[in-house]
């Protein structure tokens, strides 16, 4: 199984060619050029690095959300020009259930310990900074093969998600997976949270091998969609949206 993980869902973007849940070459964005002049040279150097052409590879795969709405749209609208052309089918990814992925991973390639956090830690809260002072998160909840999804993804406060992951949970110990840690540590309530037994896990830029990861078990499960259908997962409105003076409901949001 060849494919490529387009991601641009904020700045720390990536696209990477894997076999598999191979890497076979990446390339990461690493600075605040646009996607739009960015992804496709950036996509003509991964395939010429692992000697590939777009018409060679079985499937698609990028990255819909939750993210900035410029952002996404570049991804989402490249890839569906490929899938198109090529007549591929295309790996719909949440970077949120990707962070799960890559916690999942590294149980896998422990041992004993790491059957040992299972059994401890049953949930995993994932959020990533949505700006404006709001993350995006979800609560994943431990089944036998997999971490999955409880309720929503959404965009909120980050002290309000701690509520609902507290409630949901039944104040169990959670394991706290963030690329953007800091934001939970300068709360007042994480001390708290950390004395009750929950844990914080960095996870660090670029996300390419748990997006990798997640998107192949996608294509393997023939999870996929078409050109027609994919969309992106905004969670959030748009600037426009929120702020037009038209819309009088934008301004309860």
């Amino acid at each position: 199984m060849l494919f490529i993980v387009v991601d641009t869902a904020d700045t720390r973007g990536s696209v990477a060619a894997l076999k598999k849940t191979e890497v076979l070459a990446s390339q990461v964005h690493s600075s605040d050029e646009d996607y739009s002049s960015w992804l496709l040279p950036a996509v003509k150097r991964v395939l010429q690095a692992s000697s590939l052409t777009l018409s060679e590879l079985d499937g698609y795969a990028v990255c819909a959300g939750p993210g900035s709405f410029t952002g996404l749209r570049v991804g989402l609208t490249t890839v569906k020009a490929w899938a198109e052309i090529y007549d591929r089918p295309i790996a719909a990814l949440s970077r949120l259930e990707a962070l799960t992925i890559g916690a999942s991973n590294r149980v896998s390639e422990s041992s004993i310990a790491a059957s040992a956090l299972v059994a401890a830690y049953p949930f995993i809260a994932a959020y990533i900074d949505a700006r404006r002072d709001q993350v995006f998160a979800a609560l994943y909840r431990r089944t036998k093969e997999r971490f999955e999804l409880v309720g929503e993804e959404l965009v909120t406060a980050l002290p309000d998600f701690i509520v609902r992951v507290t409630s949901e949970t039944g104040n169990e110990a959670v394991r706290w997976i963030t690329p953007d840690p800091s934001l939970i540590e300068s709360l007042a309530e994480w001390p708290a949270l950390l004395s009750s037994g929950h844990v914080l896990e960095p996870a660090l830029p670029p996300f390419t091998r748990c997006l990798g990861m997640l998107a192949y078990r996608k294509f393997i499960e023939r999870d996929t969609t078409d050109a027609l259908t994919l969309d992106a997962n905004y969670v959030r409105r748009s600037d426009a949206e929120l702020f037009w003076k038209g819309n009088k409901s934008a301004f309860k949001a």
